[in-house]
Formats: structure tokens, sequence, C-alpha cells
């Protein structure tokens, strides 16, 4: 570079600066005259009077240089006055303190290290927690349900005023504390790792509005998940630990750190919840992310792996768990767990999942456009912002009432038993079943109906249900209803084949029994499969399953689901990013060689 063309370009730049000082005192000298239109000042030498008008010798293009310049000088000290308040608290001689033992202690052992294995604890501890206080909530609900047996009236009352009341709290609070955290959180998520910054979404009040809102919502019983907005809480959560992190030793200062951060985030909130740290990961690359940096992986498995395992001593801890297991625990049969013939019954459900998963998109994409269209609807609503939390809280609670509509839907389960059931290990339509097991079945039969018609009536209500329900302005998620669903098929198909094969099928001179409980682990991927577009759920499956029995089946049928689903519309989270009409940057479009050259001739 030519030494006197370098030299020139500081001295316009220091001149722009002088300029842009010169201007501003003359504003100031402007700004205290009395009255206007008044005469320039003399020493003012970018004013020309004129016969009828002033004008400005300067051109225009420098005026609005020194525009942009006054504007970023602007902008940095307004980010650098937020940045001393936010951290106004560590100030101090505490401040010094942590960070004298965090230089000598912590950053030597690692930042990184250090970061994520905090990270993963923080995140099980908040699962931990959320998941008693959904528990205490459900056992209140039943013990009020049986403590009133005498009265059915009294029943139903006390069986839908809990979760009217804990939706909406649920609707008051998020409303109050931070709108920002209402839905999943995955579709933001996805937005802002493609480089896209959202207003006020990964602060303090969004943390504590999802944490407080999440749970009244789980609590109430409504058909919803936790898996989007733990998304969302272990972003907010490493967000707010980096910058605890930077203000005492200056790591996740750059953008890049930063995006890091977020992606291993992302696979701690989904291992948090089911204790599934590799599909944890393997999930958070496929939902969250388009292009993912291999020097990522090892931050995003050691944070799950934390988070995993700290949510399993949890329950061992303080839940009198025995050992570490998985989250749904199954015992299929190892030796034979399936015939090759079944593999066509697999590859079936996995097309019918499919097709289902994207009819499940379309009708969550449908029925939340014409909440919106609808202009009566929409005046309602903006005149009483809880009258709709509160009709759907108190339709689904009428219909899941054990004494009503609920009997045929297993209404007095809460999820984990729900799919604990549908993962068991026998054959509902057996004549001889232990005491255990007719108690459970007694949950999915009535005296009138089998099986059969529970879950039919279980898979429509929960179809329905969800969607509606993920229209309400609260922290809610929908994996965990699509599983259920998926789960509640594939029981379906394992009790018919059962019935059709009772004594299992032959092949060669082995026989291979048939396991109903197989099938609603491969159904419940399937399904889960095609609404998010993603094969890690298999993993997932397997995790919390803890066994890998049927990992050809499932793998068979998540492929074949998700490629039939990707050719009919897109997943459900991308479906929410068009609805909501996010920021989100689309693929670069392929190109071909050919074209490639043409443009370059």
């Amino acid at each position: 570079m030519d030494h006197d063309a370098f030299y020139g370009e500081d001295e316009e730049t220091d001149k722009e600066w002088d300029d842009f000082s010169k201007l501003l005192q003359q504003r100031k000298r402007n700004q205290a005259q009395v009255f206007y239109p008044c005469p320039p000042s003399e020493d003012n030498d970018d004013y020309v009077q004129n016969l009828m008008f002033g004008r400005y010798s300067k051109q225009i293009d420098e005026l609005s240089k020194l525009e942009t310049l006054r504007k970023i000088e602007k902008r940095r000290l307004k980010e650098e006055r937020a940045r001393n308040k936010e951290f106004m608290t560590y100030q101090g001689r505490l401040a010094k303190v942590i960070s004298f033992l965090w230089r000598h202690t912590f950053a030597k052992l690692g930042e990184d290290w250090v970061f994520l294995a905090l990270l993963g604890f923080i995140m099980a501890v908040i699962s931990f927690i959320m998941d008693r206080g959904i528990s205490i909530c459900d056992n209140a609900r039943l013990w009020l349900y049986r403590d009133l047996a005498i009265n059915p009236a009294a029943q139903y009352t006390a069986w839908v005023s809990l979760p009217v009341c804990l939706i909406l709290f649920s609707t008051g609070f998020v409303q109050i504390v931070a709108p920002q955290s209402i839905g999943s959180g995955i579709p933001e998520m996805k937005t802002i790792l493609r480089g896209v910054a959202l207003k006020e979404y990964l602060n303090f009040r969004t943390l504590m509005a999802k944490i407080v809102g999440l749970a009244a919502t789980l609590g109430s019983g409504m058909p919803l998940g936790k898996e989007g907005p733990f998304v969302h809480i272990a972003s907010i959560s490493a967000t707010l630990l980096s910058k605890l992190v930077t203000g005492f030793q200056g790591i996740y200062e750059n953008e890049n750190r930063t995006t890091e951060m977020l992606a291993s985030a992302c696979a701690v909130g989904v291992a948090s919840c089911f204790a599934a740290p590799v599909g944890g990961v393997l999930f958070s690359i496929e939902v969250t992310t388009t292009y993912f940096a291999v020097r990522n992986y090892w931050r995003g498995f050691f944070a799950a792996v934390c988070g995993a395992t700290t949510f399993r001593l949890l329950a061992v801890w303080f839940q009198r768990a025995d050992t570490v297991s998985a989250v749904f625990r199954t015992n299929f049969f190892l030796d034979f767990p399936f015939d090759p013939q079944e593999l066509i019954v697999f590859a079936l459900m996995g097309a019918f999942c499919g097709l289902t998963g994207a009819l499940y998109v379309w009708m969550h994409r449908q029925y939340v456009m014409f909440m919106r269209n609808s202009k009566i609807i929409n005046i309602i609503l903006k005149r009483n912002r809880f009258l709709y939390p509160a009709l759907v809280a108190l339709l689904v609670s009428t219909l899941t009432f054990p004494l009503g509509s609920g009997r045929f839907i297993a209404g007095d389960l809460n999820t984990h038993r729900q799919v604990s059931s549908l993962f068991s290990n026998w054959t509902w339509t057996n004549i001889n079943l232990t005491v255990a097991e007719a108690e459970d079945l007694e949950h999915w039969t009535t005296d009138w109906t089998g099986p059969y018609v529970s879950l039919t009536c279980y898979i429509v209500f929960t179809f329905v249900f969800s969607i509606i329900c993920s229209t309400i302005p609260v922290p809610s998620g929908s994996f965990i209803p699509v599983f259920k669903i998926g789960a509640a098929f594939g029981r379906i198909v394992g009790e018919l084949m059962h019935m059709w094969f009772p004594t299992g099928m032959r092949y060669g001179g082995t026989v291979a029994q048939i396991i109903p409980g197989g099938y609603a682990t491969v159904g419940a991927a399937a399904f889960s499969g095609a609404v998010t577009h993603t094969i890690s759920v298999s993993v997932i499956v397997f995790e919390m399953t803890g066994q890998i029995t049927h990992i050809i089946p499932i793998m068979i049928a998540v492929l074949i689901s998700n490629a039939v689903a990707s050719l009919l519309g897109p997943s459900l989270y991308d479906s929410i990013i068009l609805i909501k009409k996010l920021p989100y940057l689309p693929d670069l479009l392929p190109s071909s060689s050919d074209a490639a050259g043409n443009s370059l001739v």
C-alpha cells in the first residue's frame, strides 16, 4: 500500500471528526437562541446567507457522513451505559474477589469446560424442580378429585378449577413480565442462530416468565410439552451465564463464541428433558441449525452429558430411585425382539405417520391463520385476553373429567404414566393378567369398550386439542403431544398384530413373539420425526427407553415418515416461522456448475 495514500486516509478521518465536533458545537449554540428564525452567527462557516433563504455550503454527502458518525458514537455510548448498568451489581469488593478466584481456579482449568459443565448443571436443576412442581399440581388435582368422591358436582368443580386457574395465572404472568416467552422457542432460536437479533428475547425477565409460565401450563394438564421451551430456557441461561463470565474473565465476547455457546445450550435443553445427551445434540443440530461447525460437537456433547447425568442423579437422590435409569424404561425381549417379516408393517407405519404428520402441521397452520384472520375473534380477544385461555382450559378439563368422557382417553393419568403404559411390555388383550397389569389396563378400558376405542379417542383428542392449546398465549411445546399420538397409534397396530398372530410370527425355525410396546416406540418416533422433520428422534427414543432392540424398525419408519412429510410440506417449526413472519434467512438455492460458469463469463 502507498505510504502517502495510507496517511492520507488518516488525515481525512481526522478532518471528518473535527468537522463532526464543530457541527455539534454549532448545534448547541443554535439551541441556546431564544427565537426562530434567527440570523446565523458570523463564525458559522457552513452557512451562507442568501437573499431568499440560507443554504449550507457543505455537500449533502458530507453532512450524511457526519450524521452517521454521530449515530454510531451515540449507539456506542448507549451500549456502554447499558453494559455498565447490567454489571453494576458485580462492582465492588465482591466482584474483585470473584474475579480473582475465577482467574486463578476455573480459568486455569479451562473456561469452556467449566462454563459448559455449569450450564448443564443449572439446566438439570431447573428441569428437576419444574418436574417436581408439575407432579405436585397433578397430585393435588387427583387428591381433590378423590377426596370429594361423595359429590360428583364437587368433583367436577375441583377437577376443572385448578387447570383454569393455572392457565389464567400463566397467561397473566407472561403478559406482564415478558410476552416474548410465549410459545415454543425453537423457531426463534433457529432465527437467532441464523444471525438475526430478536429484541429482549434472551434476557432475565424472559427467563423468569418462561420458567414460571411453563411450570403452571404443564401443571394444568393441558396436552402440551416442554422440550421446545427448554431449548429457549437453556439459551437464555447460557446467555446470562456468558455475560457473568465475560464480566470476570473476558471470554465469550465475540459473536463467534456466542453462537457456539447457543448451539451447545440448545443441546442441553433437550438433554435435560429426557436424559438423552446424544439425541439432544443431534436434535439441536437438525432443528436449530443449518450449517453446523464440527468444532462445536464436543461442547454440545459435554454440556448435554453433564445435564443428563445430573438430572438422573437428582432423581436418585430426591425421588428414591434405585439407580440411574431411562425415563421410560422398557423390558423388551432381547433374543428375538421382532421378526424380519414385520419390517413391512414398520415401513407402512412410517408412510402413514408421514402423511398424518404433514396433516398435523397443515391443520395447525390453518387453525392459527383462522384465529388471526377472524375479525370477530380478534375483537373478542382484544377486549379480554383471558377469555380464550379460560375457555380452552375449561373445555379440555371437562373432556378429561374421569367420570365423563375422560374415561375413554385415560384422563386420570399424567403424561409420564400415559407414555409408560403405551410402552409396556405386555399385551392388553390377554386374559391372564397380573394385578398390576389389570390396574393399569383399567385406565384404557370401560365397561362398554375395549382398549381399541380408548386408544382411538385418545389419538383424536390429543391430535385436535394439542393444536388448539398451542395457540394459548403461554409457554408451551408440541413435541410431547405428537410423541404420544405416535405411541398410541403404534400401540393399536401392535395389539392388532398380536390379535392376528397370537402365537407369534415364524421365520425359518424361530418363532418371534409380537411385542405391542415395540410398535408403540416405532410409532412415537415415526410421527414425531414426521412433524419435526428430524431423524434424531430415533436416538432420543433409544435413550428414553434404555434399549436399542428395535433400532432397525425405528430407523426404517423414521426415514420413511420423514421423507414423506418433507415432500408434503415444511416442518412444524418452519411453519411457525412462516406464520410469525420471523426474519429468517432462507437456504441458498442450489446452482449447477453450468450456471456458475455462465455467470463468470
